[in-house]
C-alpha cells in the first residue's frame, strides 16, 4: 500500500508491497530524541515474505536504511535517504521452547526478559536494562549490568540486500564491545537465546533491581537516545565527560544530562543539528582534557540538510 505525499523520482521503481509505503515520512515520532528529517520512503513490511520479495526486486541504486524503534539512533535534520526499513509487528513474537527464547527482530528486548521470567528462564534479565529491540541488539552486541547479547546468542536469522536468507551462529558476528563485523547489510530477521532454568520470583527480583538502578542513576522518561559514547577501554565515559566540566552543558534544547553525564537529552525543541553538535563539543572537550577519542555509541543517520528530491 501506498500512501502518498510528495513524490520522488524513484519510487515508481520500487516493487509491489502487501505492507505500507509512506513518501516523506516523519521520522522524528519514531525517534525517543523525537527530532529529525523524514524518510525519503518508510517502508513497513507485512512479513517476512514480504520483506524479502522487495529486496530481491528493489533496484540497487537506491539506499536502503533498516531502523527500529529508535532508541539508540539521532536522524539528521535533513532525513534519510531512500527508502528506510522499520520491521512492525509482524516480526516481534517471542516463542519459548524448552530452555531456548526465539525472538522476532522487532521484539523489545524487555518483553523478551519478561517472557522468559515468566516461564522461569534466566540469562535474559540483563535485556530489561537494554532499551530497543532485538535486531538493534543483535547489531550492536548490546549489553548492561555485566552481560552481552554475545553470551546468550545461539543463532540469528537475517535477510540481504539480495533478498536471500542466511542463519548466523555467534561466531559469525564478530562481536566486540558495543560492535559487530556482520555485514552492514543485512537485515536481522529473529534469534533463538540460550538460557537456564530458575526460579520466576529470582528472576523478578533480579529484574526489578536493573529496573530500579536504572531509574535511579539513569534519565528515564526524557527525550534521550541512551548511552551516547562508548566506554573507552578500563574508562567510562560519564567520568571522562564530567572531568572534562561537561555535565549540564546546553546547546538550545539540547542537553548533558545532569543526572547521567553519558545521556544527551532533547528538551523539547531541540533540533538534530544542536544535539549533535553538542555531542562533538563533548568529544573536542574530553580529548583535550583527557586525550581520550570518545566514539558515538548512538548511531546517527541521514542528511545535514535537505538535499532534494532524489
Amino acid at each position: 500500500m501506498m500512501v502518498a505525499t510528495k513524490h520522488y523520482a524513484f519510487i515508481d521503481r520500487l516493487p509491489h508491497v502487501r505492507g505500507r509505503l509512506v513518501e516523506d515520512a516523519p521520522l522524528a515520532r519514531l525517534s525517543w530524541f523525537k527530532t529529525g528529517g523524514p524518510a525519503d520512503v518508510l517502508f513497513e513490511p507485512a512479513d517476512e515474505a514480504d520483506l524479502v520479495n522487495f529486496l530481491r526486486h528493489v533496484p540497487g541504486d537506491i539506499p536502503l536504511t533498516i531502523i527500529g524503534v529508535g532508541s539508540n539512533l539521532l536522524v539528521r535534520d535533513g532525513g534519510v535517504e531512500g527508502v528506510v526499513i522499520r520491521l512492525g509487528r509482524a516480526f516481534s513474537e517471542i516463542e519459548i521452547r524448552a530452555d531456548v527464547v526465539k525472538a522476532g527482530a522487532a521484539a523489545m528486548d524487555v518483553h523478551v526478559a519478561r517472557a522468559a521470567q515468566k516461564a522461569g528462564l534466566g540469562g535474559l534479565e540483563f535485556m530489561v536494562g537494554v532499551p530497543g529491540t532485538v535486531g538493534g541488539a543483535l547489531r550492536m552486541n548490546a549489553g548492561a549490568y555485566g552481560r552481552e547479547i554475545k553470551d546468550v546468542l545461539l543463532h540469528a536469522h537475517a535477510v540481504d540486500r539480495y533478498g536471500h536468507v542466511h542463519e548466523l551462529r555467534t561466531a559469525d558476528f564478530g562481536y566486540g564491545y558495543r560492535s559487530s563485523t556482520a555485514a552492514k547489510d543485512l537485515i536481522f530477521l529473529r534469534a533463538s537465546f540460550q538460557t537456564k532454568t530458575s526460579s520466576a520470583e529470582d528472576i523478578k527480583a533480579r529484574m526489578d533491581e536493573i529496573s530500579a538502578e536504572r531509574q535511579e542513576s539513569q534519565p528515564i522518561g526524557t527525550r534521550t537516545g541512551g548511552s551516547t559514547f562508548k566506554n573507552p577501554d578500563g574508562k567510562k565515559a560519564w567520568q571522562l565527560i564530567d572531568e572534562a566540566g561537561c555535565r549540564g552543558m546546553k546547546i538550545g534544547d539540547a542537553q548533558i544530562s545532569e543526572k547521567h553525564c553519558n545521556f544527551l537529552i532533547n528538551h523539547g525543541a531541540a533540533t538534530a543539528s544542536e544535539i549533535e553538535t553538542l555531542g562533538e563539543a563533548v568529544r573536542e572537550k574530553v580529548r583535550e582534557k583527557t586525550g581520550v577519542e570518545l566514539e558515538w555509541e548512538i548511531a546517527i543517520l541521514g542528511r545535514e540538510s535537505h538535499e532534494g528530491n532524489a
